[in-house]
């Protein structure tokens, strides 16, 4: 497990680690019921507060990925395919809107859009 933080992000810290360990999860690099490192053990390797740690893993347990077992840590919750089938909707309407800002400031249509989609398809498979 990898995790690096950006203090010239504009994004909290807590933010970001909880966003890199999500996306280990959802590629499976972190498997369910994996063991993650302790709050403070994560807390000293990332030279963060515990509090910050703390509070990065509450955030995912809160939304489902990880759960905490009193005594023995915080381990990766079984994947909801529902759960993971959102995040991804979520990201992928962010990159839609982020295509759709683009697109309309090139002065292109929807149907240029759907053009240049059907284009990509016909060389990869989606």
């Amino acid at each position: 497990m990898t995790i690096f933080i950006d203090n010239k992000s504009g994004a909290p810290i807590y933010e970001q680690i909880a966003a890199q360990l999500k996306a280990q999860i959802i590629s499976g690099e972190l498997g369910e019921d994996e063991l993650l490192p302790s709050i403070r053990s994560l807390a000293k390797d990332l030279r963060i507060s515990v509090i910050t740690t703390k509070r990065a893993y509450d955030e995912l347990e809160r939304e489902g990925f990880l759960y905490t077992v009193a005594g023995k840590g915080s381990f990766v919750a079984p994947k909801n395919v529902e759960l993971l089938r959102e995040e991804n909707l979520k990201k992928l309407e962010s990159l839609l809107a982020e295509v759709s800002h683009l697109a309309a400031s090139c002065g292109l249509t929807k149907q240029d859009i759907l053009d240049m989609i059907d284009i990509m398809e016909e060389g990869d498979d989606i």
